[in-house]
């Protein structure tokens, strides 16, 4: 007995290859966020590292304060670009849970059609031995001498 195809196996081929790309890029954004928060964090400390301890003159006080403001708009530049990562970063994942959905979709129609020709496989064979014990029966009471029983 031939069996019936699931005509979208090469569609669902092509969603697991989309959900497997995604999550690949999902895990890429992720650590670039990730590093994007260190890089962030490390500037944020570098901020008070710059600020001078103890008395010192007025010239290097100064140039430490400017050296301290460009540091701070350093660390801001980069908490905002780690923000923004991780923005993309949740968009990313996000298209990675879509993706994942819609293969989850096509596999419970492939489900389903397996368990329909499991079902129909199942019909034809009850349906055969049906036809064979029904045969024989009638066979058996034919040679049996007696009219075999119609309605």
């Amino acid at each position: 007995m031939k069996r019936a195809a699931f005509r979208l196996q090469p569609v669902l081929e092509v969603r697991r290859t989309e959900e497997r790309a995604a999550a690949l890029a999902a895990a890429e954004a992720a650590r670039a966020a990730a590093d994007a928060d260190r890089r962030a964090a490390e500037a944020e400390a570098a901020v008070a590292a710059v600020l001078p301890a103890g008395p010192v003159s007025s010239g290097a006080f100064a140039a430490a304060m400017v050296l301290g403001r460009l540091a701070a708009e350093d660390a801001a530049a980069a908490r905002s670009l780690a923000t923004a990562s991780a923005e993309q970063a949740e968009l990313v994942r996000a298209a990675w849970t879509a993706a994942a959905q819609r293969t989850k979709g096509l596999e419970r129609l492939r489900e389903r059609h397996l368990q329909a020709v499991r079902l129909a496989e199942q019909a034809a064979e009850e349906r055969t031995v049906d036809d064979l014990v029904t045969g024989r029966s009638g066979r058996r009471t034919r040679t049996d001498g007696e009219a075999a029983w119609t309605d």
